[in-house]
């Protein structure tokens, strides 16, 4: 038995698409969050593989029939959790050639368009978001990864034997109260420790408070601790607060730490002149991560890493064992240098596709309509006698909650989500349960907003 003939392909194919076609047009018709119970997919499948292959036919249709009522539509226009993801058009197209190329550019050599392409779409993108041009960017696959580079490379920054001996153990990283776990899982993968993270205090607004981030950097240098990284956000989880760049990256720099801004989210803003502010300070930091399968409705995964010291990273990560040696490494970038992973799916494809369908323009008036909308939401619930805005929102995520007891808003949640027509998340704001509603689907509509807002009332009045 061989692959599968090219006329079965063609046929399965088009079906293929023609599917994915018709799942993105009817897809508000789909309940966001499936009604299924825990292990209801497993019990619908076989416990074990088949001997024998089977025609495609019968496994698209599990995955029509099973799969897919199984699903949590993250594509879905009023997917409101966590932050909303999209799959574009043409990032989906760019996926499939993606798989048909299955190329693995490690090195040069190995794929010369995957090495060069990722190098120009990184430097578009730089552009876009106003970066120095001594900032060199590399793809992972999400801003998780992206963070433990940059911790390594401020590993090896402050302390250059690190990579021969391992860490001393007292080195220190510094974030928020508000930043992303990654922060705090990078420094413990990397073998700094859950014990040298320090979650510096937040204003009234969820932003990093630079006075108190200076001082817990004094405290930890009179004990013989040595700060190694400092990470400020743009756009935290919670509530998309954004913390004060310039004068934290101003202080890092005083004490010699290395400085990686967060903006997996926000930082796509930045590609908006009226929110380019958000990123002063940039130039004097080391790294930042910016998620493009977040607000640039390219395909998860795909998150870029950007370093005015690409050198500091390299040092830290290289190592070219002779068989992944070729005669063009002297005058070529080899993106495995710059990585823990040797593989390298050819990321860069999907977006190069996204950047040039919708164009610099294309993005901004998106994400302007997403800010505006939420705006507007946010002006409807302040002007709610019975709900109140939990945060500021600077961006497209909304926080709020219902007055009174925690178990109201909490209910207030479940109800909308069991409902389907929305999936909505929560955080915690000063000890009290918030919902948080994110825009940030390139389908969304102000009628989808406006319709979930009329899902909240009415589940409220209930309440």
């Amino acid at each position: 038995m061989s692959d599968m003939p090219a006329e079965h392909f063609r046929r399965s194919g088009h079906e293929v698409i023609d599917w994915i076609t018709d799942y993105l047009t009817d897809i508000r018709e789909l309940p966001v969050l499936p009604r299924v119970n825990p292990g209801d997919v497993r019990s619908a499948l076989p416990s074990s593989a088949p001997e024998k292959g089977e025609p495609l036919d019968a496994i698209l249709r599990d995955f029509r029939e099973i799969i897919v009522p199984a699903n949590t539509h993250w594509n879905h226009p009023r997917f409101h959790a966590y932050f909303s993801v999209s799959a574009s058009g043409p990032g989906i197209l760019a996926e499939s050639l993606t798989a048909a190329l299955n190329v693995n550019h490690m090195v040069w050599k190995s794929s010369p368009a995957g090495s060069e392409l990722e190098l120009v779409t990184m430097d578009w993108l730089r552009q876009w978001l106003q970066l120095p041009d001594t900032y060199f960017g590399a793809i992972f696959d999400t801003a998780s990864i992206s963070t433990m580079h940059a911790l390594i490379a401020a590993r090896d920054f402050v302390d250059p034997e690190s990579r021969a001996r391992g860490s001393l153990g007292n080195l220190v990283v510094y974030t928020s109260q508000h930043a992303h776990s990654s922060v705090e899982k990078g420094a413990m993968a990397i073998g700094i420790g859950q014990d040298n993270v320090r979650k510096i205090a937040v204003d009234d607004a969820f932003r990093m408070r630079p006075q108190a981030l200076r001082e817990e950097m004094v405290a930890d240098l009179a004990v013989g601790k040595k700060p190694c990284c400092v990470v400020p956000t743009v756009g935290t989880t919670s509530t998309t607060s954004i913390d004060p760049v310039a004068e934290v990256v101003k202080i890092a720099n005083e004490y010699g730490a290395w400085i990686h801004i967060d903006g997996a989210y926000g930082a796509c803003a930045a590609i908006l002149p009226e929110l380019r502010s958000m990123l002063d300070g940039v130039e004097h930091a080391h790294s930042l991560v910016v998620n493009p399968h977040k607000w640039f409705f390219t395909p998860i995964d795909c998150s870029v890493l950007y370093t005015n010291r690409p050198d500091i990273l390299r040092r830290a990560l290289s190592l070219v064992p002779e068989y992944l040696r070729t005669g063009q490494d002297d005058s070529v970038v080899n993106l495995m240098d710059y990585g823990v992973p040797l593989g390298r799916r050819f990321r860069s494809l999907k977006l190069w596709f996204v950047m040039r369908y919708f164009g610099l323009e294309g993005f901004q008036g998106i994400l302007r309509d997403h800010i505006a909308w939420a705006k507007e939401l946010g002006q409807q619930i302040a002007a709610h006698s019975k709900m109140e805005l939990a945060a500021p929102h600077p961006l497209s995520l909304v926080c709020f909650r219902m007055e009174g007891p925690d178990e109201r808003s909490r209910e207030l949640m479940d109800r909308v989500n069991a409902g389907g027509v929305a999936f909505l998340s929560h955080t915690v704001l000063n000890g009290r349960f918030a919902i948080r509603l994110a825009i940030g689907n390139v389908r969304t509509t102000r009628e989808d907003i406006q319709r979930v807002w009329e899902c909240i009332q009415a589940e409220a009045c209930e309440l």
